[in-house]
């Protein structure tokens, strides 16, 4: 009976794994399970016991869930040379940047900004950025054109092409930056 997963991110059922190293005392002799990244356990059913399951002869030893990226810090921009420097790099290596215009006021701000972190390790060759409107000169949100937070923003080759204005749910968001991102890798 194979287990199922709560989430598409399952990557492996071992049903095997468990029960070899169970068996064998060298570690390096049990069988590798396909995981990549940082995987963990899920969960064991042991089966055994008395009743309709027992003497059905299989059972999942244990489920790995893996995530699909790890968390990647993004860079602060806190002057216009950093916003022009970020700008000029993108343009260089023909890659786009998101932008994250936040304040530290907002809540919904603070809660995309580790979400974003989560993407920018999906996305290696495009760069994260967050800029904290409160602590910029007013020049640098002027440049952004920023009047609602958050705002995410594509730029590529030092022009701004695509936003997503974050007020609505958290996944929706999320999904409307990969698309963005995708459209213009």
């Amino acid at each position: 009976m194979p287990l199922l997963a709560p989430s598409p991110r399952a990557l492996c059922r071992d049903l095997y794994c468990a029960a070899a190293a169970r068996e064998q005392s060298a570690p390096s002799s049990v069988p590798a399970c396909s995981t990549v990244g940082g995987a963990r356990p899920l969960g064991l059913w042991r089966g055994g016991g008395r009743g309709a399951r027992a003497g059905r002869g299989v059972r999942a030893e244990a489920a790995y869930f893996w995530d699909a990226s790890v968390p990647v810090e993004m860079g602060e921009i806190d002057s216009m040379e950093k916003l022009d420097a970020a700008l000029a790099s993108s343009a260089e290596h023909n890659q786009p940047i998101i932008i994250d215009w936040m304040a530290s006021w907002c809540r919904k701000c603070i809660y995309l900004k580790p979400k974003l972190e989560k993407i920018a390790g999906e996305f290696p060759g495009v760069r994260f950025y967050f800029v904290d409107v409160n602590k910029v000169p007013q020049a640098v949100v002027k440049r952004g054109n920023i009047s609602k937070m958050p705002t995410i923003q594509l730029w590529k080759d030092g022009e701004w092409k695509e936003e997503v204005i974050g007020g609505h749910k958290a996944w929706l968001v999320m999904d409307e930056v990969r698309e963005m991102i995708q459209k213009y890798k």
